[in-house]
């Protein structure tokens, strides 16, 4: 097997052959200098006129942005160098001279970039936004499975919604109504009755007409479930996985955060414990702040900003209205007005990344969110058998995945966050 530019370190000073792709080159008449790609990392290859064959000196002349080849070379360690090591080439055989590439080395126009996605994601930044989102699906993985969570795989097409909502894509299900799905909740939550501490991890979808730069039309998230858990359980494990996750990057995407010039100083930071704030203490902190907001209000996008502003960590706010939350959460004991929930707001503007609660586990409330909610009890009547054999005090949360790598990564839009994103205006590629 070839090695990859990602292990040049384990044979410094031999002579070997990779798979690679030209990202730019430039030459001083008797040097040419290849930079290299092949989707583990980037290598400068050095080529010098006076140590190869007149034919190998010509086929490097030839090369243009994207073309493929293999590359036989000696491995040299160059502290200057991004990787710490450059490539002294001594030949080269290629696969295919690129066409002229569209996505050259210069700006490009935001819709230029998206028509172009499918090879915009070869480059540098993007590259390591999609290294970190795999890193933090790994981070996310590895955090669950060592605190005894078990994986389990919720439907894509579902009859009902969680969130009892009208941003539905609807389709056909043969002769039945059937809808893509928008959380993976409700079956885990079934799930955990069964196994315990269970997580699901998938795309789900939302029919909102918006253009924020928080919002996707598909997206993915995790949602644990857990079983004999309280709100306050639920809380300090959110705080401890996104900590795990944070520090897992910083650890082992320390050249894909330079690449993106992220200020990791920031993300050093992020340690359980996280502070927390009562919605009514948020909402009388936005109020002196001259927010026109009352109570009972859900909160924006500056809302959610100006209040992470008073914290360098991720926050807790907690303890919304019962009417402006989902049917299934339950009422905190002393004030039914309010549930037992909690929104994780992430720090330097990038707004929600967490929405959890502890479930309603009695089985008249939750007959009696029905009626309030208007659902319809044959679609949600598996649902209520979750209460009526051997319920228990169980509490989840769900973590959208692109808003949080939006986070760690520093980027603006949640459109880089996933290799082909889904928009309002765009379904290509």
């Amino acid at each position: 097997m070839n090695p990859t530019i990602s292990q040049l370190g384990r044979f410094e000073g031999q002579e070997i052959r990779i798979g690679v792709w030209l990202y730019n080159k430039r030459s001083s008449g008797k040097i040419q200098f290849l930079q290299l790609r092949d989707g583990s990392g980037f290598v400068q290859g050095v080529m010098v006129k006076a140590e190869v064959s007149p034919e190998v000196w010509e086929k490097a002349t030839q090369l243009t942005q994207e073309s493929s080849m293999y590359v036989t070379g000696v491995v040299r360690a160059e502290e200057r160098a991004p990787s710490g090591y450059e490539l002294t080439v001594k030949d080269i055989e290629i696969i295919q001279i690129a066409e002229e590439y569209p996505v050259s080395l210069k700006e490009h126009g935001v819709e230029f970039l998206m028509d172009h996605r499918h090879l915009w994601i070869r480059s540098p930044r993007q590259r390591a936004i999609l290294a970190i989102r795999s890193e933090i699906i790994r981070a996310m993985y590895e955090f669950f499975q060592e605190n005894g969570f078990i994986k389990v795989d919720a439907p894509i097409l579902t009859p009902t919604s969680a969130e009892g909502t009208t941003s539905l894509f609807h389709t056909k299900y043969f002769d039945e109504d059937a809808f893509l799905s928008q959380s993976g909740q409700l079956y885990a939550e079934a799930a955990a009755m069964a196994l315990g501490r269970v997580f699901t991890f998938g795309p789900t979808f939302r029919a909102e007409k918006s253009k924020t730069r928080r919002h996707l039309i598909e997206f993915w998230m995790i949602e644990p479930e857990m079983a004999f858990c309280d709100h306050e359980e639920s809380l300090r494990i959110q705080e401890n996985f996104v900590s795990h996750v944070v520090q897992s990057v910083l650890k082992n995407c320390q050249k894909e955060l330079k690449v993106l010039d992220r200020d990791v100083s920031k993300l050093a930071t992020i340690q359980a414990p996280f502070p927390r704030i009562t919605y009514d203490d948020a909402i009388k902190l936005l109020q002196e702040k001259g927010h026109e907001i009352q109570w009972g209000e859900d909160f924006g996008a500056p809302d959610e900003t100006a209040i992470a502003e008073h914290f360098d960590k991720p926050v807790f706010i907690t303890h919304y209205p019962t009417e402006i939350k989902a049917f299934y959460m339950k009422p905190h004991p002393e004030r039914p007005e309010v549930v037992l929930c909690a929104d994780l707001i992430a720090p330097e503007g990038y707004g929600e990344i967490i929405g959890g609660s502890q479930r309603i586990d009695d089985l008249e409330l939750m007959k009696q969110r029905y009626e309030e909610h208007k659902l319809d009890e044959n679609a949600y009547r598996w649902y209520l058998d979750l209460r009526r054999y051997g319920t228990v005090p169980h509490s989840g949360f769900g973590l959208g995945l692109e808003r949080t790598v939006a986070w760690v990564c520093g980027v603006e839009h949640v459109r880089e966050t996933i290799p082909f994103p889904r928009l309002l205006n765009r379904l290509y590629p």
